[in-house]
């Protein structure tokens, strides 16, 4: 398994246990609803913050020019971040 899947599990985990569940061994329906709007956020994240337009964040705010191009893609990530959030009913 990928490794950062396997550390979003463990942290679906621990944050179902401190919030009621008890630890298993195997993986309950709490553990897998949290694994999976985990999984979603980090997507969602993806969109956001590694767009094209993010890449050269810094050269672009150290010049000041915003080209449309951009700004349409740093657009794009965020539409894209609150869609996938939507889909999967994850505020």
């Amino acid at each position: 398994m990928n490794e950062r899947i396997e550390q979003l599990l463990e942290q679906a985990r621990a944050e179902c246990f401190r919030f009621g569940s008890k630890p298993a061994t195997t993986v309950g329906y709490d553990e897998l609803e949290k694994f999976a709007e985990l999984i979603v956020r980090e997507c969602s994240a993806i969109c956001l913050n590694e767009n094209v337009s993010n890449v050269d964040i810094d050269l672009i705010h150290q010049s000041g020019k915003f080209t449309v191009q951009d700004l349409a893609t740093k657009s794009c990530g965020e539409n894209l971040a609150k869609r996938i959030k939507e889909h999967f009913g994850v505020g």
